[in-house]
């Protein structure tokens, strides 16, 4: 019979750090490695779902997570290329967070994972 270590773990937080659990453990489980600046743009993305780029890189410069439209607009096109996003229309694009990542942005959320590390033994 095997035995498993089991740890037990329960935390109340902000509804913003569920959001960036969520997101910071698809990247993660995915191998995809992002900044505390990318992590909070896109926190803001998942809050401010199917928004339009300039809108949403002036929201995220009045926030002060970058510092100016410019580095806003790389920091997206460098998640579009993680597929961490999603651009969408010809004219005025619209982004949002890539379904891929299925975050809970509303209501209260309970994150329920259950993962089990399993040591290979080798014969």
């Amino acid at each position: 019979m095997a035995i498993v270590n089991k740890v037990d773990k329960k935390i109340k937080t902000s509804l913003n750090d569920t959001i960036k659990y969520q997101i910071l453990t698809h990247c993660f489980f995915n191998r995809i490695q992002i900044s505390s600046a990318d992590l909070e743009c896109l926190c803001e993305l998942a809050k401010n779902d199917n928004v339009d780029i300039p809108a949403f890189c002036k929201i995220i410069t009045d926030l002060n997570i970058f510092k100016s439209p410019q580095s806003a607009r790389n920091a997206i096109t460098k998640a579009e290329k993680k597929n961490l996003l999603i651009k969408t229309g010809v004219n005025r694009k619209t982004i949002s967070l890539s379904k891929d990542i299925k975050v809970q942005t509303t209501g209260i959320v309970l994150l329920d994972f259950k993962i089990l590390g399993n040591e290979s033994k080798e014969s």
